[in-house]
């Protein structure tokens, strides 16, 4: 295992953050503690962990929809203090607008000043997606897989320099995922944007990052750092190679008992 230090030059960083919420109960319950790292420029950081650990919690708060209880989140320096067009969100459920359009649906985000341009931004990501020929269909006409492209698209069209995910894939199939992922890849390495990603998927995280966090319950902590080969792009196939089945299950021997990968 090899370990990367943080350094100065994080676009998102996260200092000795920690989150408490207030169930119905009213009790207390500490959802993160003492989160610390960074996020530099053009990388591709996937969290791992159980159910409950607080990986939704931490993407919620670099979106700036939370606000932390202790410590910082700073986004270029700044604190985050609200949502901000630069970090787009993609979570794991469809969300598109059932009464939009496909080419609406992609479109919703763009400034309106520039119709020309807009209507040719939005041609190419109809045309990178696959769903060009569907651009005047409704999302209740769609596979899950073609709806996630449809909210990939939406988000990426706007040219955010850092796209968090939570979980984009878990609801589709192995062969939809894998083209998903794909995808993803493609359209991350011609945007140049930073990513952070959170998934139960271990194999997915060592297809997908340039480093993957894994992180434990109670309250949710990060237990360590893991760096796969760096060869890009990834497949599955990559994952019958000696060192990716070494990283493997170095990995699932430290996940905590909470979950096993199917």
């Amino acid at each position: 295992m090899e370990m990367k230090t943080n350094n100065d030059t994080g676009l998102l960083k996260f200092q000795n953050v920690s989150k408490t919420f207030v169930d119905n109960k009213f009790r207390k319950i500490q959802a993160l503690a003492n989160i610390t790292f960074a996020l530099n420029q053009s990388e591709f950081i996937v969290i791992i962990g159980p159910s409950g650990c607080g990986k939704s919690t931490i993407l919620r708060l670099a979106a700036g929809l939370d606000k932390t209880s202790f410590g910082k989140v700073l986004y270029r320096g700044k604190q985050i203090k609200e949502p901000d067009r630069r970090r787009g969100l993609v979570f794991q459920s469809y969300s598109v607008f059932p009464w939009l359009t496909v080419r609406e649906n992609i479109e919703f985000g763009l400034d309106k000043t520039d119709s020309r341009l807009n209507q040719e931004k939005v041609s190419n990501w109809l045309f990178f997606t696959g769903l060009a020929n569907f651009a005047d269909a409704y999302p209740k006409a769609l596979s899950g897989g073609m709806r996630q492209r449809v909210a990939l698209a939406r988000t990426m069209i706007v040219e955010p320099e850092l796209l968090l995910l939570d979980e984009p894939f878990g609801a589709l199939d192995e062969r939809t995922r894998e083209s998903m992922q794909a995808l993803l890849l493609k359209a991350v390495a011609n945007s140049g944007c930073s990513v952070l990603l959170v998934t139960h998927d271990i194999r997915e995280a060592l297809i997908l990052a340039d480093r993957v966090f894994l992180m434990g319950p109670h309250p949710g902590k990060i237990l360590d750092t893991f760096v796969p080969p760096s060869e890009k792009p990834r497949t599955r196939d990559n994952l019958s190679n000696p060192e990716f089945k070494s990283l493997y299950k170095e990995i699932l021997n430290r996940f905590p008992v909470q979950l096993l990968e199917d």
